[in-house]
């Protein structure tokens, strides 16, 4: 259905054309799946309830129509090829051994291609490389030490296109990073948000002992203290002095 939008304008204000549409999808993908289909049971289990008041209700030779409508908008395509087609393939030119790894890396290539799926920049790719840059950013983050390995492995296939794909990587590479920073302030500034005046009073009641405390340091300083501090001063003044002097009538 998302193919079909992308090729073929539906009217504004016949909301009966959407649902046709609908049903004739889900007839082709049952025929896709050889699973046993029926107009009329899908119309009356799932469907007529919503119709009921507007009325629609379609025969099969509409849905068939609209079903070769689709067909002729897709030149008979039905198999739409996807990044994850090629996950598989380009994992199994890694050899690993470790099939909790193998579905580490899967995992983590998949959450990739959903990222990007809404990046414009990425839709001037193809699925295979979008699937092979996908693995091998997942491979960066994942596997660092085997990653140049990988990237020979996935680079030294003749189907692969070097420039595009390095390319790509580095568009999803920086999707990447543009998410995570925006996470990251997303947190900051939601845990700056969580203070509460019971914190903020903290801070200043911790604040005022700072203060109390520093004037009481200063409040124990006695007369005498300051009479001491200013003979080691003057001490220090009269000898810093003839140092200099000293200094200047050895250099004459």
């Amino acid at each position: 259905m998302d193919r079909f939008i992308s090729w073929q304008e539906i009217p504004q204000g016949n909301p009966w054309i959407v649902r046709l549409l609908v049903i004739a999808c889900i007839s082709l993908a049952a025929k896709m799946k050889e699973i046993h289909f029926s107009f009329s049971d899908f119309q009356t289990n799932n469907i007529k309830v919503r119709q009921r008041d507007e009325g629609f209700m379609f025969d099969p030779p509409a849905i068939q129509r609209m079903e070769l409508l689709v067909l002729d908008a897709l030149n008979w395509r039905m198999r739409s090829i996807t990044p994850f087609s090629f996950i598989t393939f380009f994992v199994s030119l890694f050899q690993l051994k470790d099939p909790p790894l193998t579905q580490a890396l899967k995992d983590r290539a998949t959450n990739i291609i959903f990222q990007a799926r809404n990046e414009i920049n990425l839709l001037e790719f193809k699925p295979s490389i979008i699937g092979a840059s996908a693995l091998l950013l997942a491979c960066h983050e994942l596997f660092p030490l085997q990653f140049p390995s990988f990237e020979t492995s996935v680079l030294s296939c003749e189907y692969v296109n070097e420039e595009k794909v390095m390319e790509c990587f580095n568009e999803m590479q920086e999707m990447v990073n543009n998410e995570m920073r925006e996470s990251i302030v997303d947190m900051v500034s939601s845990s700056s948000s969580m203070r509460t005046p019971v914190s903020v009073l903290d801070c200043h009641c911790s604040k005022s002992e700072n203060e109390g405390t520093n004037s009481t340091m200063a409040a124990t300083v006695t007369p005498e203290n300051r009479e001491i501090k200013r003979r080691k001063l003057k001490g220090f003044c009269n000898q810093s002095s003839t140092m200099k002097i000293s200094q200047f009538q050895s250099c004459e």
